[in-house]
């Protein structure tokens, strides 16, 4: 299994990412997909959820409105579109397929202006 994250930087408050995940190594396409996120001195956190066939999604509070999950199957690739972009959100941001004890390297937001 591996997941390797991507598209992290440094952006101004207010700013936009989006963040890719390549997944391998197992049937992409059958899982529940993730992103979390854990800041400095603080806890895992799951940020969104995406189904496996890509209908229904979920969001912390604290993303709502902010953030989208989305999901290619043919690039074995889940994104997560952030706008509106705040401090708060500056974290290390992971993806996971849900029912796989296995996490990626992470890739860093900041979100400092």
């Amino acid at each position: 299994v591996q997941l390797v994250e991507s598209g992290g930087g440094l952006v101004q408050p207010g700013g936009s990412l989006r963040l890719s995940c390549v997944a391998s190594g197992f049937s992409f396409s059958d899982y529940y997909m993730a992103w979390f996120r854990q800041a400095p001195g603080k806890a895992r956190e799951r940020v969104a959820s995406i189904s496996s066939s890509g209908s229904s999604t979920d969001y912390a509070d604290s993303v709502k409105g902010r953030f989208t999950i989305s999901r290619h199957d043919g690039r074995n690739t889940v994104y997560l579109q952030m706008n509106s972009l705040r401090p708060e959100d500056t974290a290390v941001y992971f993806c996971k397929a849900m029912s796989l004890n296995f996490w990626g390297q992470g890739t860093q937001v900041t979100v400092s202006g």
